[in-house]
């Protein structure tokens, strides 16, 4: 496996703008040891000029980190109504991962009777060489093992995958362990951490369809009690997943040193935990 990070850490709670310029992030990742970057619209997208799109491109190629996935619009990872609109006309967020010479594009269903859309836009994508993918999150049909297992079946795309996120799964009440990965590693592409405890009480909260509210309190990813990322990284081995893990963790930082130290300790806690499977 490789380390990437997702803008998502130095964006704003809108989820529509970055905090720091986008080519500072860059050098975020390089300074922190980060081996890739997860594209998201609040970085470029939909939205940007070809030109720019170009500009930013040849930015992160110069740096040598590679893209390991495009979150092309905004209602994506906002995970809205809006959110599978990309699918009915998939074509802008292809060109957007063309630019970025990247081959998995994130999207959103949040029903079955997007479905055969996800199926349209993913054979859109496959003449071009490129994959999509849904992650494991609240209020969409991707919430439990079974529900995304039947999903997948229906859809019956090659290119059309899954971004396993372990602390959705958690709140999702479902398992995020072997037996999970053992059921879901033919359709894994990406997978994303980010790291929560459950809590009643807990000052965070987020709606799901399969059991109602769920509140948590966020937390880094190397502090204890929330994800078990012991039984995540021994899972992966397990299944011999070797792509991205994307630090996917909502930060919100808006200091080029504070960012960096942040990626830097991260990096920290990926290789210590490599180091440790390899040992067990």
């Amino acid at each position: 496996m490789y380390l990437s990070v997702s803008v998502r850490i130095v964006e704003a709670a809108c989820k529509t703008r970055l905090n720091v310029p986008l080519e500072d992030f860059i050098r975020i990742v390089q300074r922190g040891g980060g081996n890739a970057i997860c594209m998201r619209a609040s970085g470029a997208g939909v939205t940007d000029t070809p030109e720019r799109l170009d500009s930013v491109a040849q930015t992160i190629a110069a740096a040598g980190l590679p893209v390991t996935m495009v979150t092309a619009d905004y209602d994506v990872p906002l995970n809205n109504e809006n959110g599978p609109d990309s699918l009915r006309d998939i074509s802008a967020s292809l060109d957007v991962a063309t630019a970025f010479d990247c081959d998995l594009i994130r999207i959103c269903m949040k029903s079955n009777e997007d479905i055969e859309y996800a199926r349209q836009a993913a054979d859109l994508a496959a003449q071009r060489g490129i994959r999509l993918a849904h992650q494991c999150h609240t209020t969409s049909v991707f919430e439990e093992v079974d529900q995304i297992l039947w999903v997948l079946k229906e859809i019956n795309r090659e290119n059309f995958g899954i971004i396993y996120e372990p602390a959705n799964l958690m709140l999702n009440g479902q398992s995020y362990g072997v037996d999970t990965l053992e059921q879901l590693a033919p359709h894994i592409m990406n997978v994303y951490v980010q790291n929560h405890r459950l809590d009643p009480e807990g000052p965070e909260e987020l709606d799901t369809f399969c059991r109602g509210p769920v509140r948590f309190h966020h937390l880094y990813l190397w502090e204890e009690g929330g994800v078990d990322f012991k039984k995540v990284f021994a899972g992966l081995k397990h299944i011999g997943y070797d792509g991205s893990f994307t630090i996917h963790q909502a930060q919100g930082i808006e200091s080029l040193e504070e960012a960096t130290q942040y990626v830097a300790r991260c990096r920290e806690f990926f290789d210590d935990q490599m180091s440790s499977d390899r040992a067990g």
